[in-house]
This record gives C-alpha cells, sequence and structure tokens, in this order.
C-alpha cells in the first residue's frame, strides 16, 4: 500500500469516525486555514485500517489532537498498527496549503517542460522530438519509401511518449502540413487536413516520412555523442533530451502551447534571412538589434500575407512580447470592361487563419446588410493557388469594400508574439538576440562534443594503425609466435611481451587476416595512419580555438541555407496601422517638393511657379527660418515612394502624400515630425520611387569623392527608424544620390569644373552596408559639385562622340548644362567629352573665376521640340530661397572653357542653393502667352 493511498484512508476514516457536533465545528473553523496533516511511510501489508480516535491536547498519546487553533495532526502507525509518533514511524508535519503549493508548481513543471513549452536549442517539444526520433530509427529517411502513419504512432506510444494515439498523430500531422510550418519536417502522402480546417485522414490511410531538411537540420551527428541520450519511460532503451540542430528551429517553424500558467507563441522566420542573422551574432556578439533587423525583418508565415508595420516586430524582438498585425493579400481585377464591373480577388490570407470560415464570415456579413456593395463570392481555390472571387456591384468603390473587410473579417488579423522557451530547464520569455545567443552557446557545445567523439575514436584507431604497421614490419616474428603459441590468449600474450603492444593491438594484429599481409595493404595501414594524425591534430585545433568552432557553425549553416532556403512569403509594409491608408483616397498628381537645408519640406501644386525669361530675378519659393537655406527641389507624384538619404549615410521612407500641402508662402513643416531624425542629421538627397523595379540601382556619391552602386530592391522595405544605405569613413557625408541602370552613364563633376562621364556598369554593385570606391582624383582643395545620370538611349552619341561633334557641331542635343554658384549657366554638347574609367582627373567642363565655383549639372536634351530644342526647364533656388524656372532652351550653348550667360540675379539672394530639372507642362504654353501679352499691354 503506497504512502498517497494510506494517507487518503486515514483522512477518510477520520470524516467517517469523528463527526464534531456544532460547537466543536465551530471551534475548528478558526484554523481551517491551517489544516495539517503528518504523512508516514507504511509497511506494505494487508490489515484493516484501524479507526481513528480523536483525543484532547492533554492526551499525550493520541492521534489526533485538537490544538486550539484548530489544526489537525495525523500520526502514522507503527508496525504493531499503534498509533504514536515513535516506533518505525515517520512524522512529517506539514502546513496543507504549502503541500498543495509544491505539489502544484511540481505539476505545472511538469506540463511546461514535458508537453507544452519548446526548448529553445533545438525548438522541439518532446512529442516532436520523439516522432522525428522514432522516424529516424525506423528508418524513414526522405530517400526511403513512404511508411504508415499507425506505424510511426505506434512505435512512438510503445517506445517514448505514453500518451494518447490522438496527440501523437495530431502532432506528426501538423509538421507535414505546410500551411502549418514554414519548413514542414515530415513529408506526408494521403490526406493531411487543409487550411479549410478539413480533418486529416486516419493514421492507418496516411503514409510519411521524413523531410531532407529535417534530416539535414535536426539528426546530423545525433549518433556522435553530440547531445545526451535519457532512459524512456519505461528505462528500457534510451532516448535524446535534445536534437543536434544545425539552425535555430525554434525560429524558423515558431511554435504554440499552453501551460500552466503561462503560453508561448514564436512567429516562424525566413530560413536564409535567420542563418544572415545568426552570422551577424557570430562575427560580432555585441551587435544591436538594429543590426539583426538589417538581414531579419521581421516574420515570414508559411500562407504569406502582409504584415502591417514594424513597431510590434521591434517590441517582440526586443522584448519577447508583440502584436504583430498581418493582412491577406489582395488584386483588383475588371470582370466587364463596358459595364466596369470589378472584382477583389483574395491570393494570401493570414497565418492560421480558416479560408472556409472566412468565406462563410463574408457570406454572413453580405446576407445582414452589414457590408455592403458585393454582388457575390465564390472559392476558386485549387491545386494552382488560393483565389476567393468577392465580385463587386457596379459602382461598388473596391478599396471602400477593401477596408471593410479587413475591418469586419479574418482577413486582417494579429499574431500576439509570447516567445517563450525552455533554457536550462526553466521556462524565459526572450528576445530575438537572447534566442539566438543560446542557440549559438548550444551549437558550440554540440561542436565540442562530436570533435571530442571524433578526436577518441581516431586516437583509438591510430592506435591500433600504429600497431599493425610494428607489427607488419616484424612480420616473421609476429608470425613465429602465433605459430607457437598454444591458444588465442596465449599468443595475444606474447605478442604483448615481445612488442610491447596494447590488448587491443595484439587483438588486431590477431584479427588481421592473410590478404592484409602484402605491400600494398602495409601501405594502406601507413597512409591511414598519416591520415589520422592529420585529423587528430585538426580536432584539437578546432578544440583550442573558439573562434575556428564559430566558423564550423557558419560553414554547416551556409551549407543548409544554399541547398533549403526559400524566397520571403510576407511582404513587409510600413505601416502605422491596420486599416487602409489614405493613398487609396488620394489622386495620384504631380507635385513639387522644396526642402531647406535646416529640414523643413513642404509639398505644391506644379503650377505654384509660371515660366520666367532667363536673367530674371524670380519669385520665392516662401518663407524661410533665419539663417535657413533652400537644399532641395523636385517634382514627383503623390502616390510616389520617397527616399530620403540623409548626410549620415541612413535612409528613411515615406509617401509623398504624408507631407502637408503648403502654398508659396508658407515656411512647411519640419523633417523630424515625418521621419525620425537623430540629433544633427540632416536630409541631402531625395528619390522619389513609383515601382521599385530589379533592374534599377541608386548611384551613391559622397562629398569626399566615394561612389557606390546598390540595388533598389533593398529599399523597398525600409523600417520608420531608417536603415542603413552606405558606411561613411570620419568627417564624410552622403550628398548625391541618383537613380540608374547598367546601361546608363553618370557625369560627374568638381566645385572646379572637371567632368568625368563613365559608364554605371563600370561601377560594381554592392551592398547596402559598405563605403564604395573612388570616384574621381580631387585636386587641392577642390571637391564633388555634381552628378547626373546619362540615359541609355543616348549611348549611341557617346560612342560617336567625334563624328557628332564635327557634323553637327553641336547645335542639336544631348548637351551637359552647367549651373554655377553666382548664378552663371550654359550649355555644353556632350560629344565633346570622351568616356574615362571612375579614379581619373577628367576634362574642364567648366572655366571658372577665382570667386566663382559649380553648383550643379544635368544632362539635358531627353526632351526636344518640333525644331529640335530641348523641351525641359530648370529650378534655380538661391540660399534666400528665391526661385527662378526658366527654359533650357533660353540657355545659349558654349565650348567647355566658356564662363556661360547670366542664369538668374543674385545681387541680394547670395548664391545658388540648389538646382531642379523639369519636364514642360503642356498648359504652361497659354501661361506664356497671356504674360507676353500682359507685358505688351
Amino acid at each position: 500500500m503506497s504512502l498517497n493511498t494510506t494517507g487518503l484512508r486515514l483522512l477518510r476514516c477520520y470524516s467517517q469516525h469523528l463527526r464534531p457536533g456544532p460547537a466543536q465545528f465551530l471551534g475548528l473553523r478558526k484554523g481551517v486555514l491551517e489544516l495539517r496533516f503528518l504523512s508516514s511511510s507504511v509497511p506494505s501489508q494487508k490489515k484493516p485500517v484501524q479507526p481513528v480516535k480523536a483525543k484532547r491536547r492533554e492526551s499525550e498519546d493520541g492521534v489526533l489532537d485538537e490544538r486550539d487553533n484548530g489544526s489537525v495532526v495525523l500520526a502514522a502507525r507503527d508496525k504493531i498498527g499503534n498509533c504514536s509518533g515513535g516506533g518505525e514511524g515517520r512524522i512529517v508535519i506539514s502546513e496543507l496549503h504549502k503541500e498543495a503549493t509544491d505539489a502544484y508548481m511540481a505539476y505545472a513543471m511538469s506540463v511546461l517542460l514535458g508537453r507544452a513549452l519548446p526548448d529553445v536549442r533545438d525548438g522541439l517539444k518532446p512529442v516532436h522530438r520523439r516522432i522525428i526520433f522514432a522516424m529516424h530509427e525506423l528508418g524513414l529517411s526522405s530517400r526511403k519509401p513512404h511508411k504508415k502513419c499507425a506505424r510511426v504512432v505506434g512505435e512512438v506510444l510503445g517506445k517514448f511518449h505514453p500518451h494518447g494515439d490522438s496527440a501523437v498523430y495530431d502532432s506528426l500531422v501538423r509538421m507535414a502540413q505546410d500551411f502549418s510550418l514554414r519548413c514542414p519536417l515530415i513529408q506526408g502522402h494521403g490526406n493531411f487536413g487543409s487550411i479549410d480546417a478539413d480533418p486529416p485522414a486516419a493514421m492507418r490511410y496516411t503514409e510519411c516520412k521524413l523531410e531532407a531538411l529535417t534530416e539535414a537540420m535536426l539528426l546530423s551527428d545525433l549518433e556522435q555523442d553530440t547531445v545526451d541520450f535519457v532512459p524512456n519511460f519505461d528505462n528500457s532503451q534510451k532516448e535524446p533530451s535534445l536534437l543536434p540542430a544545425r539552425i535555430p528551429n525554434l525560429l524558423l517553424n515558431g511554435a504554440s502551447g499552453i501551460a500552466v500558467g503561462m503560453a508561448t507563441n514564436i512567429p516562424p522566420h525566413n530560413l536564409a534571412e535567420l542563418v544572415d542573422a545568426l552570422f551577424v551574432l557570430i562575427h560580432n556578439p555585441e551587435a544591436t538589434l538594429q543590426e539583426l533587423l538589417e538581414y531579419m525583418p521581421g516574420p515570414d508565415f508559411p500562407t504569406g500575407g502582409t504584415i502591417m508595420g514594424n513597431i510590434g516586430i521591434l517590441e517582440a524582438y526586443r522584448t519577447g512580447r508583440g502584436r504583430v498585425v498581418v493582412r491577406g493579400k489582395t488584386d483588383v481585377e475588371i470582370l466587364d470592361s463596358k459595364t466596369k464591373r470589378t472584382a477583389i480577388i483574395i491570393k494570401e490570407i493570414p497565418y492560421q487563419t480558416n479560408k472556409a470560415s472566412l468565406v462563410e464570415k463574408i457570406a454572413e456579413l453580405v446576407e445582414d446588410k452589414t457590408l455592403e456593395g458585393i454582388s457575390d463570392i465564390r472559392d476558386e481555390s485549387d491545386r494552382s493557388g488560393m483565389r476567393i472571387v468577392i465580385e463587386l456591384k457596379r459602382g461598388s468603390e473596391p478599396s471602400i469594400v477593401l477596408n471593410n473587410l479587413f475591418r469586419l473579417t479574418a482577413l486582417q488579423s494579429s499574431f500576439s508574439c509570447n516567445m517563450v522557451g525552455i533554457l536550462n530547464g526553466q521556462p524565459k520569455l526572450m528576445g530575438l538576440k537572447e534566442l539566438l545567443q543560446a542557440f549559438l552557446d548550444f551549437r558550440c557545445s554540440v561542436i565540442e562534443r562530436r570533435a571530442r567523439f571524433k578526436l577518441s575514436q581516431a586516437k583509438d584507431r591510430n592506435h591500433i594503425v600504429e600497431g599493425i604497421i610494428v607489427g607488419l614490419d616484424n612480420l616473421d616474428g609476429v608470425i613465429d609466435i602465433i605459430r607457437k603459441a598454444s591458444s588465442h590468449t596465449g599468443a595475444a600474450a606474447e605478442l604483448i611481451k615481445e612488442f610491447n603492444f596494447s590488448e587491443k593491438q595484439a587483438e588486431a594484429i590477431l584479427d588481421i587476416s592473410l590478404r592484409r599481409l602484402t605491400l600494398l595493404e602495409r601501405n594502406k595501414f601507413v597512409e591511414e595512419g598519416k591520415s589520422l594524425t592529420d585529423q587528430i591534430s585538426k580536432l584539437l585545433e578546432l578544440l583550442s580555438s573558439k573562434k575556428r568552432i564559430l566558423q564550423l557553425i557558419e560553414e554547416e549553416a551556409i551549407e543548409i541555407k544554399n541547398k533549403f532556403s526559400t524566397p520571403r512569403r510576407s511582404t513587409l509594409e510600413d505601416s502605422e496601422s491596420g486599416q487602409v491608408e489614405e493613398i487609396d483616397v488620394i489622386p495620384n498628381e504631380e507635385m513639387l517638393l522644396a526642402i531647406s537645408e535646416k529640414g523643413y519640406v513642404k509639398r505644391m501644386k506644379p503650377d505654384t511657379f509660371s515660366l520666367q525669361n532667363r536673367g530674371t530675378i524670380g519669385k520665392s519659393v516662401g518663407k524661410l527660418r533665419v539663417n535657413d537655406t533652400m537644399s532641395d527641389f523636385l517634382v514627383c507624384r503623390a502616390h510616389d515612394h520617397v527616399l530620403y538619404f540623409s548626410d549620415k549615410g541612413i535612409v528613411y521612407l515615406a509617401r509623398a502624400y504624408k507631407i502637408p500641402e503648403c502654398t508659396r508662402a508658407a515656411a512647411g513643416v519640419p523633417l523630424i515630425q515625418i521621419l525620425s531624425l537623430s540629433d544633427g542629421e540632416r536630409i541631402t538627397s531625395i528619390i522619389p520611387v513609383s515601382e521599385f523595379s530589379g533592374d534599377q540601382y541608386l548611384l551613391m556619391l559622397t562629398v569626399n569623392g566615394y561612389i557606390k552602386k546598390v540595388s533598389l530592391n533593398y529599399f523597398s522595405s525600409i523600417r520608420s527608424t531608417g536603415i542603413i544605405a552606405i558606411q561613411l569613413v570620419p568627417g564624410d557625408e552622403l550628398k548625391w544620390v541618383r537613380r540608374c541602370t547598367n546601361e546608363d552613364f553618370v557625369a560627374m563633376a568638381s566645385q572646379n569644373g572637371m567632368v568625368i562621364l563613365t559608364s554605371c556598369e563600370n561601377i560594381r554593385a554592392l551592398g547596402r552596408n559598405t563605403r564604395g570606391s573612388v570616384a574621381m582624383r580631387l585636386k587641392g582643395e577642390d571637391k564633388v559639385a555634381s552628378m547626373d545620370i546619362i540615359p541609355a538611349g543616348l549611348r549611341k552619341e557617346l560612342d560617336n562622340f567625334a563624328e557628332s561633334h564635327r557634323s553637327r557641331k553641336g547645335l542639336t542635343g544631348p548637351w551637359l548644362l552647367f549651373v554655377s554658384e553666382s548664378g552663371f549657366g550654359k550649355r555644353v554638347p556632350l560629344s565633346s567629352f570622351r568616356m574615362s574609367p571612375l579614379n581619373r582627373t577628367g576634362l574642364i567642363g567648366y572655366k571658372f573665376s577665382s570667386e566663382d565655383r559649380l553648383a550643379a549639372v544635368f544632362v539635358v536634351g531627353f526632351s526636344l521640340g518640333d525644331d529640335g530644342e530641348s523641351d525641359e526647364q530648370v529650378v534655380l533656388v538661391s540660399q534666400s530661397g528665391t526661385v527662378n524656372r526658366i527654359k533650357v532652351r533660353d540657355i545659349s550653348i558654349q565650348s567647355r572653357f566658356a564662363r556661360g550667360v547670366i542664369l538668374m540675379r543674385l545681387d541680394h539672394a547670395g548664391k545658388i542653393q540648389s538646382a531642379s530639372l523639369i519636364s514642360a507642362a503642356e498648359t504652361e504654353s497659354d501661361e506664356i502667352e497671356a504674360e507676353a501679352a500682359t507685358a505688351a499691354a
């Protein structure tokens, strides 16, 4: 009879034989919370349990003692059955609430560690680990045929996991679902459920085997003493306490579970991004969260979708808890161009969303008139992908219907991150860096244990090979000893005595076959010995170098990344909330952006500045702050993404319409209200982008003359805090950024008027976190002044520059338009310059006086009128904020050594601060005629 059973029976006896009266009950109520019981180890013997008698406190022999405080004490019986505190019995006094607390905590920890929470090191719960290990033992590798899931479930239940078969099968099924796991660990054959929450077929019908990724990521080196093996539930065999994971599986596939008093919910991530983030931590243990996010910007759900904003991601990665808003991906298709009927097509839905329930919910909302504008809904999903068609009524605005779908249905849902895992035997809430560091520490221990195992094997084998070589060198003596020996044991003893062999060496000599006594076989043993010696030295070097261990971890992770990585499925969108943005109701009109040196920006309508003649003073761009000057002036559209590049090499992104529209006289709003700028940081270049195309690049040029080309795709998803665009040396600033393709050319000019033309294809594309190469040689105190891109369509003009210069004499485009700080300018034929590589001095493009310098250079002549002249306009902005907009055709064409003509009078306006090129608008000819008529009158 067990202790617990005895205690229960004693308590039951007490309740049956001791029924206190009302007065006694009232006396006991006072200490009911302090109820105590005594447990003891009672010998196992079959005899009736004696009823327990209650006695007063003055009776020292009593079994039960009614204390003054109402508490009750149970005494254990001795062998004879006497109720006493002595004999062979043992009295343990314990308060009931303390005993209940301890027992409940033990139960809670059992649930936490043994069922609900995954281990940080291999990212698996015990049931998942046991399923994978059982399949490994059954030989269900990715190269073998499938076997029935019932066979696997039975193996797991019988050997490792004594729970219900449904729990094991449900876990197995989830590991095979590509809509549940980012990288499924089991390859299923049969019906394993669907995203519509259809149940899987019974395990007697389905089949499974391991995925190749599982074998490479979790099971490699399992037999090389890399992890501890512990007894199974009945101590009949061993099972691994962990699997030697090569990459952080917990972050790769995520996890979810509800335990006692806590839960976990970890999102899945992209394999390639996860490995890259791990590399950052390997090379820089002090890496910040910002640096990790450069390579792993957020979760990557298996069902795709769009992650709205990164505030929740940052919070989750920093503290372990955060809320990620996920929205389904949709398109708008035109069903009938005549009637202009449209339909919303849902192609992806948020993670863990039931597609059938989503369609049913939308139908209910339409039927209840809660959702207006929908005429029909149908699910056309098939093997090629998801497709839910929502037909709209004639005249319905798709953006409004879509907004209501996001607001009222699970088409937009949130994923609450709660990154809790088992670390050192305890559940712990961890951020991204802590999770990666915990895995890295575990992986280092795995590498060390594997190296020690291989070292031990290599030393043992080398010891035997050395003995065999000695034996082969003394073959006659060995054969003579064996021939004279009367037994196997005697021969071994004589060999040990004669040649100083160890027992293992002697046994190896005796086990060797006659065919291996040839000279060729001896050479093989010698080669094997050399190979083993090299292996031992390499393993000893590995064990003595933490740097080498980390390098090996990186190599093994790269191998998995190169073999199994897939493109990102979930896209990231920089949005503060999950609601439909204002962009859906704002027309995509052309607009002007004006930015000052102190960081004030404003948006104006394109007709704010009318055309003026060359040499005029111009109109003021608006009121400026004290000691402020204009920095940049450009034309874009309201829906464009605007990339803001700062002098510190950081790039920010915001929509153009986010900038408040102002009148010409207004001062604008500070950029710090729109962008998360640091102290002293100022914006130096602005690039509007309508679409992030793969063949487009950004060309960056610094004040000190470093140039770099970066793919435009790197800037499609930028956090609100900005990302690194270029690495700068101390004292350098990022000044100019332009868009280009590999077929384009770039023209660079220094403040002294030196010009270099080169092909963008000659500039190697680099990553964001690099410095670049030297653009041009600068003499004396000369600095880089400007840069512009020459489109690929003008390549033939550059290839035939000599012939072009002789035949046309530069009267037709294209030209280089030079603008000096003192308001002078000219056009120089592009054919006057020749191509040259980077890091050269260049050709003279403008002969300046001692006080003047170059302010900007542009390639003009893209847009030509009927007369073959330039149809472009240039907007000049002075330091005081005065703007002059003039036609390029009014600027004379001159040689490379000419001074130019006056473009803008700067008697009281300082110098030219910036210049922008703008295409001619159709309505401006009317304005010019009206102005001319007014002047004539």
